[in-house]
């Protein structure tokens, strides 16, 4: 299996931590980033932008593999 790009990791890595912070919410009714970043301030609306960047990136990765990574 070969190694996988740096962007294609960070893009993973977002995607890990969207879902983990919303099995919180599902679960403990705990949103993590909004705690850490307070509720829809300009830090937590790009960490969920980014979060829903990575989260389409990984979506389009299942039709088309990205070039650095075949």
């Amino acid at each position: 299996m070969k190694e996988k790009c740096p962007i294609c990791k960070i893009v993973g890595l977002f995607v890990i931590i969207g879902a983990l912070n919303w099995g919180l919410v599902g679960f403990f009714d705990m949103d993590l980033v909004s705690k850490l970043l307070g509720e829809m301030t300009m830090g937590s609306r790009i960490v969920y932008g980014i979060i829903g960047i990575s989260g389409l990136l990984i979506l389009l990765s299942c039709f088309k593999k990205c070039p650095k990574c075949k």
